[in-house]
């Protein structure tokens, strides 16, 4: 049932809602002063920098001279105020395309800087106008370009909602879009999903364009996408499905219409990841597998791309154990997912109301299947929407790792199907299921944009150590987890880091049958000697606890710090959070993993109205909003009397 509004309202909506999806984006785009918190977006900088224009054609193509290939460092420096190996082969698990794009926007940036050379604010941290280090450019206008991306979704998913179900529910898509705080947190970062994303709703907009219209051309146009896509994260191969299904709707028959798509693709992806086919000095050994019986052993195909896609698939599937993917250790395939996104992601009306939209689809593709009825141009459009949606989600809502991130590819689709199915309701239930889906996902969205005004925790504790801590003293960190602190200005001086001792506890990387007495003593020993231990986040606090098998030893000893039986004594806690009205909305980091905070966290936390919603995942809250504590060694225990403590149990 399609519904119309008028035509001056509707172009009315969709302007505000872009021009509103962009203030969301782009507001706090420094949410980090640059310090690259983000460790995916710190590697990608990082590359970044060394990307150029190659001086000769000759050494363009060679994997080891050219300053191409995301998978070797130069053997010449490009950059300045920052180093970087040379000559070495390095791991890049991203997709090329979001890379390139990235460097092509800084070096327009650059080009344009004349043109304002006295620019501030956000315009002059694209410029450049504050004349900082490369690392740091190339993070402000990927950040700027990840916003732009995102509401280009936003403006992909209006038009496939209008041209499928009619202009108001396209606009209420826009508008579901637009509001989602997991799409607003994530074009923050300067990393690859936002493209990918991008990419896969424009992909399977131009297939579903095909079907509708009948037009071969914008089968090819789809191909096109669908290649690109890959070219930003190899998950998105399973676009080859609804591609597929499109040629075989439009009747397409013979080999030469499946070769010119298969093409087009193919080309779009080379074109754009040259390097996936041209570096071949890797080791990449293909999983063996049995067939009729048969045994077929593993396939050494040496190209680093392959290579870098085996390393990421081992870990998202908990083949290879790493220190940050352990928080998901008895968490539950799809359920977690649908956890996250009800109560970060979306909110849980939102949530809802997209899980209702997309089993509602499910179920009329399955009636028409069981029906045998024939399919209408609109119905095939959805089937070819539910060919992506639904094995992805299959694929990954298994996965052992559940970022939140790893469903941004059929978010735009779910909120598609979620404004689909309001616009189903009653007339009499219609106008209120909207006001309260939409309401509370703007209340949200602003809530969350507010966090932007905050400062860093990290940025904060870094300050309070340079203000408190004498010079010279030992500042303890955890290992895998922000080692703070990190260089700021304080009163006009700039404070570097190197002014204080450092060392890092290695807690997560200590991980075999057991932990041992003697690896616990490591960490003691270390505590001993400090003077100041920083909790930048959850991140080990959050698994230890949780993980008695793993760490036998160690996993009460954060409880026992917290209540100061160690020695050591709170001194400084922060956090930011989404607000609204004076109200914060905050995850409880520490009743997931069975501790009690620090007395000095509860009453910080109890002074603050809000509500405590609850665990968060980790990705979610760790890099922009994570709660930071710093504790003074006042006790100055001897490693052998903490053990005697850590050591009881």
């Amino acid at each position: 049932m399609k519904q119309f509004i008028t035509h001056h309202a509707e172009k009315a909506a969709v302007i505000v809602l872009l021009g509103l999806a962009l203030w969301l984006r782009l507001t706090g785009l420094a949410w980090d002063e640059y310090h690259h918190y983000h460790p995916d977006e710190r590697y990608i900088a990082w590359v970044a920098t060394t990307i150029e224009w190659p001086t000769t054609w000759t050494s363009a193509f060679d994997p080891h001279t050219t300053t191409f290939n995301p998978f070797y460092w130069p053997t010449e420096n490009t950059t300045t105020r920052i180093g970087v190996p040379r000559g070495e082969p390095r791991e890049f698990a991203y997709g090329h395309l979001p890379l390139y794009m990235g460097v092509a926007a800084v070096r327009m940036a650059e080009w344009m800087r004349p043109l304002w050379p006295t620019a501030a604010g956000l315009l002059g941290d694209l410029l450049n106008t504050p004349d900082r280090a490369e690392f740091d450019h190339v993070a402000a206008v990927g950040r700027a370009l990840m916003a732009v991306i995102d509401v280009a979704t936003i403006w992909v998913i209006y038009r496939l909602g209008r041209h499928l179900y009619g202009a108001a529910v396209g606009v209420l898509a826009a508008a579901l879009l637009t509001f989602n705080v997991m799409h607003i947190q994530l074009a923050h970062f300067f990393t690859t999903d936002p493209y990918t994303t991008f990419f896969v709703t424009a992909a399977l907009a131009a297939l579903v364009a095909a079907v509708l219209r009948q037009q071969k051309r914008w089968l090819y146009a789809g191909a096109v996408l669908v290649g690109l896509a890959v070219g930003s994260k190899f998950s998105a191969i399973l676009l080859l499905l609804p591609l597929v299904l499109t040629v075989h709707l439009l009747g397409m028959r013979g080999w030469r219409p499946w070769a010119a798509v298969g093409g087009a693709a193919v080309a779009a992806f080379v074109l754009t990841n040259p390097f996936a086919l041209l570096d071949t000095t890797c080791q990449a050994f293909t999983p063996a597998f049995q067939l009729l019986g048969w045994r077929i052993p593993p396939v050494n195909v040496r190209f680093c791309y392959l290579q870098n896609v085996g390393l990421q698939s081992a870990m998202v599937r908990g083949d290879t154990a790493f220190p940050f993917t352990r928080q998901y250790e008895g968490t539950w395939p799809f359920l977690y997912f649908i956890e996250m996104q009800g109560r970060w992601g979306m909110g849980w009306l939102l949530a809802t109301a997209a899980l209702g939209g997309l089993g509602w689809q499910m179920g009329r593709m399955g009636q028409a299947w069981r029906t045998k009825r024939p399919l209408g141009r609109t119905a095939q459009a959805e089937l070819i929407l539910l060919a992506w949606v639904v094995p992805y989600l299959l694929s990954t809502g298994n996965f052992y790792v559940k970022f939140m991130r790893y469903l941004q590819p059929i978010t735009p689709l779910l909120m598609l199907w979620a404004a689909w199915a309001l616009w189903q309701l009653p007339r009499r239930w219609r106008t209120v299921g909207t006001a309260a889906v939409v309401g509370t996902a703007a209340l949200y969205a602003f809530a969350f944009q507010a966090l932007y005004a905050q400062p860093h925790p990290w940025v904060a504790a870094s300050v309070w150590l340079h203000t408190h801590a004498a010079e010279g003293a030992v500042v303890a960190s955890e290992l895998w987890d922000e080692p703070l602190p990190s260089t700021v200005v304080v009163d006009g001086r700039t404070l570097g880091r190197n002014r204080f001792g450092a060392a890092e506890l290695p807690w997560l990387s200590q991980v075999g049958a057991k932990d041992t007495e003697v690896r616990v003593r490591q960490n003691l020993d270390i505590l001993a000697e400090a003077d100041y231990l920083v909790i930048a986040s959850n991140r080990v606090y959050g698994v230890l606890p949780r993980l008695p098998d793993l760490y036998p030893l160690s996993h009460t000893f954060h409880q026992q710090l917290f209540d100061g039986r160690l020695g050591y004594q709170m001194a400084f806690v922060v956090d930011r959070t989404p607000r609204l009205f004076g109200l914060a909305v905050y995850p409880d980091t520490f009743a997931a993993a069975g501790l009690r905070p620090p007395a000095a966290v509860a009453d910080y936390l109890a002074q603050r109205p809000g509500w405590a919603m609850g665990r968060a995942d980790e990705s979610f809250t760790v890099y922009d909003q994570p709660l930071t504590m710093i504790f003074v060694n006042e006790g100055r225990l001897t490693a052998d009397e903490m053990w005697a403590i850590v050591g009881e149990e």
